[in-house]
């Protein structure tokens, strides 16, 4: 088989790439994203591509592909929504459209958790729960609108067989930098996240969410590609993460807070571009749903290896070692930087 990948260099992508390689059932990779890395996995080419560019010729990129995974996405500037427009919902249809002009037979997308309207926190929803997303949240919004851009893609090219992947947040030790740079900013230095210096946890309700390994995120994804699987898949690790569960990992306390001055404090900082991740964010974390993971672990044979605390602190730790990989993404130690 060979298998595109887009936006192979980021969190994801690399992970994907890695776990492609080491099957036998995978003949070739071919890694598409904007910056070209130095780093060379198994079976894997290159080439530079902008999804955003109506000149970029990805139906000539995906020409021959068994399967195109699309993973490519702009989380920031949060300040400039229209830039991440540009990029997540435009650049997404290009992905979709060029996948059917090329005559790929199978499309696999990385949506998020972010994807689903408001849910439960004390009961799991199936793939099923509606997909309209948190309103106030560009990222949710994004999400849920490139959703309604595949509901017509499906109904335009039956013949595509189309994968939705909807896992919580993922974590691993060489996306610890990329990910304190995108959402946390200078408000947050990476020395505040040091166990020790966390001798409390805050217990804002409703503040429960998913999570999971990278690694086995990209497990899933290879499955979705070899088997002959359609429709969404929900990806989470246990337990879910909550303050208890934190302050345990930690051995801290949970203490009590209203969510009001998190969220006060949250907005200031966001504004001020002390902190990168915006206040609607925050507020979408509190709706999430927690989500049933049975169908991946029913038709995809998929069960995590990681504990999310076993991936929290792998990520910990390569936070606190500068970890990376040598791609432009997850550069991390000036070793790795181009």
């Amino acid at each position: 088989m060979r298998v595109v990948v887009v936006g192979a260099t980021g969190n994801v992508g690399t992970s994907i790439v890695q776990t492609l390689g080491a099957d036998p059932r995978i003949d070739s990779i071919l890694g598409l994203a904007r910056r070209l890395p130095q780093w060379s996995p198994a079976k894997t080419e290159w080439a530079s591509a902008d999804i955003a560019d109506d000149s970029t010729d990805l139906a000539g990129h995906f020409a021959g592909a068994d399967a195109v995974v699309h993973l490519a996405w702009l989380f920031q500037p949060t300040h400039h929504p229209a830039t991440t427009w540009r990029t997540n919902v435009r650049g997404s249809t290009r992905v979709f459209d060029a996948a059917a002009e090329a005559g790929v037979p199978a499309l696999v997308y990385a949506s998020f958790v972010g994807a689903y309207s408001p849910g439960p926190k004390d009961r799991a929803v199936d793939e099923l729960w509606p997909t309209d997303g948190w309103p106030e949240s560009a990222l949710c919004q994004e999400k849920a609108y490139v959703e309604r851009v595949l509901d017509a893609f499906e109904l335009q090219h039956p013949e595509v067989r189309v994968v939705r992947m909807r896992p919580g947040f993922m974590f691993k030790r060489e996306s610890a930098c990329e990910q304190h740079r995108l959402f946390r900013g200078p408000l947050v230095p990476k020395r505040m996240t040091r166990p020790e210096r966390m001798p409390a946890i805050p217990n804002i309700p409703d503040m429960r969410y998913q999570a999971l390994h990278t690694d086995d995120a990209a497990e899933a994804f290879r499955q979705a590609i070899v088997r002959t699987v359609r429709g969404a898949f929900n990806l989470a690790a246990e337990p879910v993460v909550d303050a208890p569960m934190l302050a345990e990992m930690f051995d801290a306390r949970a203490v009590p807070v209203p969510g009001w001055p998190v969220r006060a404090a949250v907005s200031a900082a966001w504004r001020t571009h002390l902190l990168r991740t915006p206040p609607s964010l925050f507020d979408a974390v509190l709706h999430f749903p927690i989500m049933d993971t049975t169908r991946a672990q029913r038709e995809l044979e998929w069960t995590p290896r990681y504990t999310v605390q076993e991936a929290l602190q792998e990520w910990l730790s390569g936070l606190h070692e500068d970890a990376g990989l040598p791609t432009p993404p997850l550069a991390g130690s000036p070793g790795l930087r181009r």
